[in-house]
């Protein structure tokens, strides 16, 4: 049997031109002959130096000849069989290129799951590829009974509908498929990712829940603490410290007490998200309760100068000071309740787990305003508490704003705000955001939803150096 290859098939053959090589050998004994006679002639003739002369000018004719010629033969154009179809070829990547790049284009992220055998991974790719479709960045999740998981954030004709990307996928063998829209966000790759949200975590306790959020996509957190406002234990707050997984939900323990519940619905996590989701929990369990120090310190019009910075639990007996020079008015608008439970609800506001808070102080040191951002499922809760004798002097919109500023980098839709209608102040700060107000008033109770635009507030991220700000 002979092989055939089509590499050899298409190569080029080089005939050996033995005919020019003679007459190349036919002229250099012409050309000795010629230089014999010639000097001969030069030597015995009467004209010498004028042979001599001729001879020198026809041999660089004769070198220029046949250097032309050489040349000539030499760069000869290709057989007329091949050239056409490189040409052909060339020309029509050239030509689809620019089609393909101006072509506009969607972002989605996809996951399903595929048998795990060879070729099945091969087979959605082939599908995806039919469709037009660019592979970015794929990440595999084996599952324990079988089978694996593949998440894909693929670049799509923004003609291409999902439903039509679906049935494509559920031809080539996958199955239990989920897609969304994706954003400039997810290009970044999952180690440099993951290694950011670390670093978040390692620098600000109150990042463990979105770093999770983030970590592990659309879901909902709950932190459940040990024991509940009146000191009973918490039912649902015990958790293994190995932490469970199932399907849709993973409990785990959380460092400061109680438990931490994620919640997917429609998606079960796979154990891969479960181990990083676990890593994020350890990391933090191993630093303990920290806060970022920074601070700001801002002058208000009448001159007196407060900071501004990240509250924790240390300044729960400053708060509860605070809370004593407090009117009622302003202890009921604040916590819409019995005025004797405000100093109940201190030690949940003051956890990072459940948020984060920010305080200013005076010159010396005294807690005059709280600012509250909470994690409220997959809403957040913003709320402030400014002391009597510093109420309308810019303090709460100034918090207001900060706690806005966190809240879009931590890459929140809303934030809403509970009041009352008679608080002016707070509808006020609200309204001063420049940003576009729901409203809704249930018996007496103001509800106000702030829709957020990331372009309209500018933050930095939590890490970031301290400063002071003068105005």
């Amino acid at each position: 049997m002979t092989d055939f290859s089509p590499a050899s098939a298409q190569r080029p053959r080089h005939h050996h031109h033995w005919r020019r090589d003679l007459v190349e050998l036919a002229a250099l004994f012409c050309a000795v002959a010629v230089a014999d006679a010639l000097a001969n002639l030069v030597v015995h003739g009467p004209r010498g130096p004028v042979l001599l002369v001729a001879s020198a000018v026809a041999l660089l004719f004769t070198a220029a000849f046949h250097t032309w010629w050489a040349r000539r033969h030499s760069h000869a154009p290709p057989p007329a069989d091949t050239a056409p179809t490189d040409t052909a070829d060339t020309d029509t990547n050239a030509g689809a290129a620019p089609d393909s790049a101006a072509a506009p284009a969607a972002l989605w992220r996809m996951r399903t799951t595929v048998r795990d055998e060879p070729g099945s991974l091969a087979a959605l790719c082939t599908a995806l590829a039919h469709n037009g479709v660019d592979i970015l960045t794929l990440q595999t999740h084996p599952l324990p009974e079988g089978g694996t998981v593949d998440e894909f954030l693929l670049r799509a004709p923004q003609a291409l509908p999902s439903a039509d990307l679906g049935r494509a996928i559920a031809r080539a063998g996958g199955h239990s498929t989920w897609i969304e829209r994706a954003d400039a966000h997810d290009l970044v790759d999952t180690p440099t990712r993951v290694l950011g949200l670390a670093t978040r975590t390692a620098l600000d306790a109150a990042e463990l829940p979105l770093a999770l959020r983030q970590l592990l996509g659309r879901c909902t957190i709950h932190s459940i603490p040990a024991t509940t406002l009146s000191g009973r234990p918490n039912a649902g707050a015990d958790a293994p410290v190995e932490g469970v997984l199932e399907a849709t939900v993973m409990r785990l323990r959380d460092p400061s007490g109680g438990a931490i519940t994620v919640e997917r619905p429609y998606l079960p996590f796979t154990p891969t998200e479960f181990a990083r989701a676990r890593a994020l929990v350890e990391l933090d369990a191993r630093l303990g309760p920290r806060v970022p120090r920074s601070q700001d310190v801002l002058t208000l019009p009448e001159g007196n100068e407060i900071t501004v910075r990240r509250a924790d639990a240390a300044d729960l007996t400053a708060a509860r000071a605070m809370h004593d020079r407090c009117s009622e008015r302003t202890l009921s608008l604040r916590y819409h309740g019995p005025v004797a439970d405000a100093d109940r609800y201190l030690g949940h506001l003051l956890s990072p787990r459940f948020g984060r808070t920010l305080a200013a102080t005076t010159a010396s040191g005294k807690l005059v305003a709280l600012g509250h951002l909470l994690w409220d499922g997959d809403e957040t809760e913003v709320a402030l508490l400014i002391e009597d004798d510093w109420q309308r002097r810019g303090i709460g919109s100034e918090l207001l704003r900060r706690l806005i500023a966190m809240a879009v980098e931590a890459r929140c839709d809303s934030v809403y705000a509970v009041t009352q209608a008679s608080n002016t102040g707070m509808v006020a700060a609200m309204r001063g955001l420049g940003l576009p107000l729901d409203y809704q008033i249930e018996e007496g109770t103001l509800v106000i939803t702030a829709r957020l635009d990331a372009a309209l507030v500018s933050s930095r991220p939590p890490y970031e150096l301290p400063r002071v700000q003068h105005p």
